[in-house]
């Protein structure tokens, strides 16, 4: 069957506004004067997936609701320039956005603004099912209203991936995402035990593959009832920012499954790519490289041998 894209990426489109602050947590003062200066930027965790997936060479359309609204401008105007293909549903309360606070040691705290969605936000049905059938893989982030998008997608018959971002194991809110992906991403960050997580979203959901992923520390593999370590690459610059490293580990993963490569690989390329987002400040986007990321991938495996 002919697929119009490799991925179809459903939901988290959106602005963030970005503030270097001298230290985080922020002690308190009347105010605090920003050298570098504050800048908008479109560019969520949808946004840099899907971005990151075309950069390496994935036909990529994305799906989500945005607002009639500048933030919704600057989101249409970044897929235009990237070449990514964008169907957009009219979100009245408006367009996604959110304030992430960025330390000096590229650590961010994220401020999201909740009123821009209502509870009753759908996907419409015949539009949702006509893009993944038309998709190799959906890729679902965890943004209202994609989890009511789920019993549709998995109707499809179509490969789901989701990413958990800091989930601590026990929020409802991110089990529904859990449950119906094939291919589970979480962060280690507020998990006490990395290892039984991953072995309780394989034992409750549809889960083949999870990773989970530990900053600095490298990631872990769970894949045919083996959890394996898998290390940190180098940056190939500076580090100056986490922002979007734990999106470009999925678009590196990802490439990588669907190039039909082994789940080890597929961490490799992702540890490659989320390395190469630490090096962008967060006021820009610019993920890595088909050619950037086989070059880093090869590097990193001769290393090890």
């Amino acid at each position: 069957m002919s697929r119009d894209s490799d991925v179809l990426v459903v939901g988290g489109a959106g602005v963030d506004t970005i503030v270097y602050v001298p230290e985080l947590p922020l002690p308190y003062a009347d105010s605090y004067m920003i050298r570098s200066g504050i800048e908008t930027r479109a560019g969520q965790t949808g946004d840099f997936v899907a971005l990151g997936l075309s950069a390496l060479g994935l036909r990529t359309h994305h799906l989500d609701m945005l607002g009639d609204d500048p933030e919704g401008e600057l989101v249409r105007a970044l897929h235009r320039d990237r070449g990514v293909g964008l169907t957009v549903i009219p979100q009245p309360a408006g367009t996604k956005r959110a304030v992430n606070l960025v330390g000096p040691d590229g650590r961010r705290l994220s401020l999201y603004d909740a009123s821009r969605s209502h509870s009753e936000d759908r996907f419409p049905e015949p539009v949702l099912r006509a893009l993944a059938d038309g998709s190799r893989h959906v890729h679902v982030a965890i943004t209202h209203p994609a989890a009511h998008a789920l019993p549709v997608l998995r109707d499809t018959g179509v490969t789901l991936s989701t990413d958990l971002h800091d989930w601590d194991g026990e929020n409802a809110y991110h089990e529904p995402f859990a449950r119906a992906a094939d291919v589970v991403f979480v962060s280690t960050a507020r998990l006490t035990d990395p290892e039984r997580t991953m072995r309780h979203l394989v034992e409750r959901g549809r889960a083949r593959i999870v990773v989970a992923t530990a900053g600095a520390e490298g990631a872990y593999l769970l894949s045919d009832d083996e959890v394996t370590h898998v290390p940190a690459v180098a940056p190939p610059a500076p580090v100056v920012d986490s922002n979007g490293a734990g999106d470009a580990f999925a678009a590196g993963f990802l490439f990588g499954l669907l190039s039909g490569e082994p789940p080890r690989r597929c961490a490799l390329y992702g540890a490659v790519a989320g390395a190469h987002a630490c090096t962008v400040p967060a006021t820009r986007t610019a993920a890595a490289g088909r050619e950037e990321l086989l070059t880093r991938a090869a590097e990193a495996e001769s290393a090890l041998r």
